[in-house]
């Protein structure tokens, strides 16, 4: 049986960790390149390093701070924010990273996912997906860019089918209704989109107890869960999530 995943989201704004609710009133929480050793030394599975002010910002990523990162860490090491051109992804796998998280620029450019996956495969390419609960678009969610911050066109469902036919191999999808708030993963939306697509779903936003990521890998049939809030100020390590994960019955990498 598949292992499930459990992966550390690292936020970063100029060049420290942060963390906000429903991608608002951000507080500074430390460095990305001491954070990262830690959770890797706890036993993590994959890092996920999103600088949280690029695109807004219309730059590119922080190229130094990702290969100090990667100086840190050995194990899949995924890095979104600011990537817009081929070149830059490139740039951003030679400073170390081995996914792309593409997200507003896949939205405004989808031809960045097929050219980004015919060269350099698609196990490379990561859909970043911000959603949230919309009655008006047809599976009842709609995606958001700029740090959730602009409202689109397009519905979740439609989008992730649409983004994986053109060659993203894995989707880190955020609910913003539950983004940091801590009350558990917003299952139906997670499991709509893993029971649409033939590619990982890992689910982020809502992470405040081990019961919430066991639900998420079941019920919301996610193949990994994503964590930032339980792990940075709740007083929860990777191994002791990653133990109760295994005492309920779900399958995880000890």
């Amino acid at each position: 049986m598949l292992k499930k995943r459990i992966i550390v989201c690292l936020d970063v704004k100029d060049g420290r960790t942060t963390k906000g609710v429903k991608f608002q009133n951000n507080v500074d929480i430390g460095d990305p390149v001491d954070m990262a050793a830690e959770y890797y030394r706890q036993g993590v599975d994959e890092l996920v390093f999103y600088d949280i002010m690029a695109s807004a910002r219309g730059r590119g990523p922080i190229l130094d701070l990702i290969s100090r990162v990667a100086s840190k860490v050995f194990i899949p090491f995924c890095v979104g924010g600011g990537i817009g051109t081929i070149e830059d992804i490139r740039s951003t796998i030679l400073a170390g990273a081995e996914k792309i998280s593409l997200n507003s620029q896949a939205v405004k450019n989808p031809q960045l996912i097929s050219e980004g996956a015919r060269i350099f495969g698609n196990q490379c390419i990561v859909l970043g997906m911000d959603a949230a609960r919309d009655e008006t678009a047809p599976s009842g969610y709609r995606v958001y860019i700029n740090g959730g911050r602009v409202k689109t066109e397009l519905d979740a469902k439609e989008w992730a089918i649409r983004a994986v036919e053109l060659g993203a191999g894995e989707i880190v999808l955020n609910s913003i209704d539950a983004d940091g708030v801590r009350q558990g993963y917003e299952l139906n939306l997670t499991r709509m989109i893993a029971e649409s697509v033939p590619v990982p779903v890992i689910a982020s936003g809502g992470g405040g107890s081990s019961q919430h990521l066991a639900d998420v890998l079941t019920q919301g049939k996610a193949d990994a869960a994503l964590i930032a809030s339980m792990v940075h100020s709740m007083g929860y390590t990777v191994d002791s999530i990653k133990k109760d994960l295994h005492t309920a019955g779900v399958p995880v990498r000890l």
